[in-house]
């Protein structure tokens, strides 16, 4: 008898569990569920890839069967906002695994049409998975009904407040129903969710599995010091290394995915990029293609950071380090995921240094160098200019960021900013 069996889920919904691969709770499952079912709000903050969606999905949907009763027209019963279209997506298909044909869920997110939306809304559904954008615009137009909402769930608030959407949950704190149960789960926890936790929790219990901002343990990562212009070359030799396994390759822009995507495919490899100016359908082909394996490799921006659920990414490529060091563990967190291991391989240009220094810091540990020196003073052929001779870098090999070099008095230069 698993742990599972000992929580009190619904026979039907505990039977489909091993069939899914679940047959043991993680640590955030096996703390979140027991104070859920009994309607707790809950504060969960855990690592990614540490599954998060059966935490809170497990007691969801048991609550939604025991008082199932008439439909009513346009009315959510239960509410789930996740900060991206992927993210959504993802949680609706595990939500349909799990309940089967026991409940009504419906997924609602910008980038496709808003009128078969509607239409599907009017009848009302179990469970609305929802982006908070689209989920405004279907309020606006009087599609769905919020004030008998009585279950709700916010996935990845973090990540919400990075994209800007605290304006629209204080709409929806304000729409909702009072007389709810709410679970926010998050991997990291920035000054401004306390905020939003007051907001939308009630006496909450707060489960902490891991400190916010640590990455998971089985991840090794790496970091290379390398300039700007020769960052190309050395992933396509590092690819080329593991052609067979899955690699997630992170760039900052939608230009510069778009740019990658190409070298790569010109390489031999294939490849897509997904970032916000793709079309949805364009997105979702390219990751059930990552998924199935007939693309080996995924160029994303950091809206495939949060909630890409994908079986044996062995590889997650930091082309561009992220500026928000939040961003950085999410990243990574698309590796090692449901206990297995991972690489994360980082690159870092002059430039990026204190991109590298604030991740550290946030994570509290240092990155293993992998290769070349870290950076002291950027030259112009470094961030991309023409060649002005050799690059100034300081300390040996495997020397940290800021440390003194050997047999050198003095301060450890800083790198110049761009300008």
């Amino acid at each position: 008898m698993s742990d599972f069996d000992m929580m009190g889920l619904p026979d039907p919904l505990a039977k489909r569990l091993p069939d899914l691969g679940l047959t043991e709770p993680t640590p955030i499952q096996k703390q979140a569920v027991p104070h859920a079912l009994n309607g707790r709000d809950v504060l969960g903050l855990a690592q990614t890839g540490t599954g998060k969606t059966a935490a809170f999905g497990l007691p969801l949907i048991t609550r939604l069967l025991e008082g199932r009763g008439k439909q009513k027209p346009k009315v959510a019963r239960g509410l789930i906002l996740a900060p991206t279209r992927e993210l959504a997506t993802q949680i609706a298909e595990v939500l349909g695994k799990l309940a089967g044909k026991s409940l009504f869920i419906q997924r609602v997110v910008g980038g496709v049409g808003i009128g078969p939306q509607i239409k599907n809304l009017a009848r009302g559904t179990d469970v609305l998975v929802a982006t908070p954008g689209r989920l405004l615009d279907l309020v606006d137009r009087g599609a769905v009904d919020l004030k008998q909402t009585r279950f709700l769930v916010l996935d990845e608030a973090d990540q919400m407040l990075d994209l800007g959407f605290i304006h629209a949950l204080r709409k929806v704190a304000e729409l909702i129903g009072e007389e709810r149960q709410t679970m926010l789960f998050s991997a990291t926890m920035p000054k401004q969710m306390n905020e939003i936790a007051a907001a939308f929790l009630k006496s909450p219990v707060r489960i902490e599995v891991s400190p916010p901002g640590k990455a998971a343990d089985k991840i090794r990562q790496v970091v290379h010091f390398i300039a700007k212009t020769e960052k190309t070359a050395l992933l396509i030799e590092l690819l080329d290394k593991h052609r067979d396994d899955r690699a997630l390759v992170f760039a900052r822009t939608k230009w510069g995915s778009e740019k990658l995507a190409k070298a790569l495919d010109k390489a031999g490899f294939a490849v897509e990029a997904i970032h916000g100016d793709r079309r949805q359908n364009a997105r979702d082909r390219a990751i059930k293609a990552f998924k199935a394996s007939d693309l080996r490799v995924l160029v994303a921006t950091d809206v495939a950071a949060r909630g890409l659920d994908i079986p044996d990414v062995n590889h997650v490529y930091n082309y561009e380090l992220p500026n928000v060091p939040e961003a950085y563990v999410h990243r990574i967190g698309r590796t090692a995921r449901a206990g297995k291991d991972g690489e994360a391989i980082a690159f870092c240009a002059p430039d990026e240094m204190p991109y590298l220094k604030a991740i550290e810091k946030a994570m509290k540990a240092a990155v293993e160098v992998a290769s070349g020196r870290p950076w002291e003073t950027p030259t112009s052929e470094e961030v991309g200019g023409k060649p002005k001779g050799r690059s100034r870098r300081s300390g040996r090999p495997g020397q940290r960021p800021g440390s003194k070099p050997t047999g050198q008095g003095g301060k450890p230069g800083r790198p110049r900013k761009r300008r």
